[in-house]
């Protein structure tokens, strides 16, 4: 199941809406009759038949000029009816049509201009042949209704050009869409025949979330037995956790489980260069929301406008950002509670949301949504497989304990990555190879055809040699699953190592192990070569980030104590948390951490440097070593699993 947001319906809202009554009239068969787009080209086609029907039926203007030689013969023959004449201009109509001299077919009514140095006796020749002079006009100029038809283009033509830049570009501009006008309030109808609803029967891996979200289905479901007791739900849901933990899914769950209609939207979808706007859309969507209580309002990634808001004076979008968030927290005020209306929010940085945004009657309820365990992650591959052909060789429960901190959107990743590969191959199921091979490329990356010198590729060899054989060596450290010299991504080789059972709380050794194991190729190389090359940045970046960890955060240093120097975010602006008397202090202890287990990764290499040797060879051999291959060349016994892992 996608944890993707709903479609939406209308491009003029930010929001979009699952199990709302349609906003457009159905057919009694359930199909959807002609919408607004429709309705604007049936318009377009009656204005030009009006205006085609004006211009050639309505007004005249289109009889032939004839030659005055015609005329004359005309009237000689006895052929002229009436003429009309305003100076030497002649208007007139013949008995019976004749063909046009210069094509086109036969005319009744003419023009024609008599010469100035004509001397005939027209007079006497017109009464002779009983030829009736009018006062009026013959030929009838163009019509007051064509003349308004054609005025009204150019108007036309502008409003219309008008329209399409105000919807194209922000459709709340100074109050557009009230001047163009709204459509209709939705009218109740029923879903459309076949819909499916997310249910929480689509969302595994986070069942303690579920169940804190049980009560606000309930409430939805029996909104009347809350009533009467008094008591009132939560105004506000907070989603927390990283991305693609299943936040948006979580909230479509609640609506699809409830039977109620959900409004989705992105909090920065609310958001436009003028100011105004956003607040506008906040007080449409909760009105809509109202019109179809007991309904769910989703807000995702409301930290956008929600951050907490400064003293200062506001400038460029700023005040559109605060006016939306004033407006929402105006509308969620609003509530009495038995509206049955419940916001459900998300976000990655709770942390940084404004007070006002946090405090009981808003979001009153913060839940956490944390990566899923290795039961939930089987669950969510389960999931996620259920229109995949599986092989019998398939072991879902073992690819769950290779997983450990992915999430549902990850493993949602790493199932239809595997499908891919089974497709490209020609393959009528997918096979636990293809599911390995899909692991790999997605948490290592993508192999590269890159031809290295033998020199180059012994190094990398010996480097990758050294992460593994540390990784196997080190007490309590995570085992080694795969070591490759395959260029796959950024590196040039890699080294998996994953953990058998769920971390928590990480001791200090196991830290320093984690230390030691990303030290082992820089290690390698200096045991082996005697320098250093460019291969471990990386590798240094993750002992950077760990040992700062332990010496400013975690307490683990008796020279810094036990608090947390750089706590939180405060690592990204480094030397702002901190005295620098502290912080000379933590570079000190940083440095003395890490020189210590790199002796030790110097000196473990060495004292096992034919298992090193080993490796390294069967690496240039076969490029590739799983598990069981690479603990069974350097001679160590891999330890008996958990049987509770």
């Amino acid at each position: 199941m996608s944890n993707a947001a709903p479609p939406r319906k209308n491009p003029d809202q930010p929001w979009r809406t699952e199990g709302t009554p349609d906003d457009s009239p159905r057919r009694r068969d359930g199909r959807r009759m002609p919408g607004k787009w429709w309705g604007l080209v049936v318009t377009a086609v009656v204005v030009f038949f009006l205006a085609y029907i004006g211009l050639n039926y309505l007004g005249a203007g289109n009889e032939p000029t004839i030659s005055y030689t015609e005329f004359s013969k005309q009237v000689s023959d006895g052929n002229v009816k009436k003429i009309y004449s305003k100076g030497d201009a002649i208007q007139g109509q013949l008995k019976s049509s004749e063909k046009n001299p210069d094509g086109g077919g036969t005319y009744t009514k003419f023009r024609t201009q008599r010469p100035a140095f004509a001397d005939d006796d027209l007079w006497k020749n017109l009464s002779s042949h009983d030829v009736t002079v009018t006062a009026r006009p013959v030929v009838q100029q163009r019509s007051v209704l064509s003349n308004l038809l054609i005025s009204l283009v150019p108007i036309v033509l502008l409003v219309g050009v008008w329209v399409f830049f105000v919807r194209r570009f922000g459709g709340g501009m100074g109050g557009a869409g009230g001047m163009l006008g709204r459509k209709a309030p939705p009218k109740p109808v029923e879903l459309r025949p076949g819909t499916q609803r997310t249910t929480f029967a689509d969302v595994a891996g986070i069942d303690e979330v579920k169940g804190e979200l049980d009560d606000v289905v309930d409430f939805l479901e029996h909104p009347d037995a809350y009533r009467r007791m008094g008591a009132k739900m939560p105004r506000g849901v907070l989603l927390a956790g990283p991305p693609g933990t299943g936040k948006t899914l979580l909230a479509r769950a609640v609506a699809g489980e409830a039977g109620v209609p959900f409004f989705s939207a992105s909090a920065s979808e609310f958001i436009e260069m003028i100011v105004g706007v956003g607040a506008s859309r906040v007080r449409e969507l909760f009105a809509e929301a109202r019109k179809v209580a007991p309904s769910i309002i989703f807000i995702d990634e409301i930290d956008t406008i929600g951050r907490q808001r400064s003293g200062g004076a506001s400038v460029s979008g700023h005040d559109e950002r605060e006016q939306t968030l004033n407006q929402i927290l105006t509308e969620m005020d609003g509530f009495s509670g038995s509206e049955g209306v419940v916001v459900i929010a998300a976000t990655n940085r709770a942390d940084i949301l404004d007070a006002a945004l946090t405090r009981p009657g808003r979001f009153d309820r913060v839940v956490t949504v944390s990566p899923p365990d290795r039961g939930g992650r089987e669950a969510i591959l389960r999931i996620h497989t259920r229109e995949i052909p599986l092989a019998d060789d398939v072991d879902l429960a073992q690819l769950a304990r290779t997983t450990p901190g992915m999430t549902g959107a990850d493993l949602a990743n790493l199932a239809n990555e595997a499908a891919l590969l089974a497709v490209r191959r020609k393959q009528d199921k997918v096979t636990q190879p293809n599911l390995s091979e899909a692991l790999e490329k997605v948490q290592l990356g993508a192999e590269r055809s890159l031809i290295m010198p033998e020199e180059d590729r012994r190094r990398t060899a010996y480097h990758e040699s050294g992460h593994a054989l540390l990784g196997m060596l080190q007490p309590g450290a995570d085992p080694v699953r795969k070591v490759t010299i395959v260029p796959r991504g950024r590196a040039l080789g890699v080294t998996m190592s994953t953990p058998e059972v769920e971390r928590y709380a990480l001791s200090e050794g196991y830290l320093r192990g984690r230390i030691i194991g990303a030290l082992g190729g820089m290690a390698a190389e200096q045991v082996v070569y005697g320098v250093v090359t460019t291969g471990a940045e990386n590798d240094l970046e993750q002992v950077t980030n760990i040992a700062r960890g332990m010496v400013a955060r975690w307490g683990m240093s008796e020279r810094v104590g036990r608090l947390s120097a750089l706590p939180g975010d405060a690592q990204q602006a480094y030397g702002l948390a901190a005295a620098p008397q502290t912080l000379d202090v933590i570079d000190a202890e940083m440095r003395r951490i890490v020189d210590g287990c790199y002796e030790e990764a110097c000196r473990k290499l060495e004292e096992h440097r034919g298992r090193l040797d080993a490796l390294a060879e069967a690496l240039l051999e076969h490029e590739t070593l799983e598990e069981a291959d690479a603990y069974r060349i350097a001679g160590i016994t891999r330890l008996a699993k958990d049987p509770k892992a």
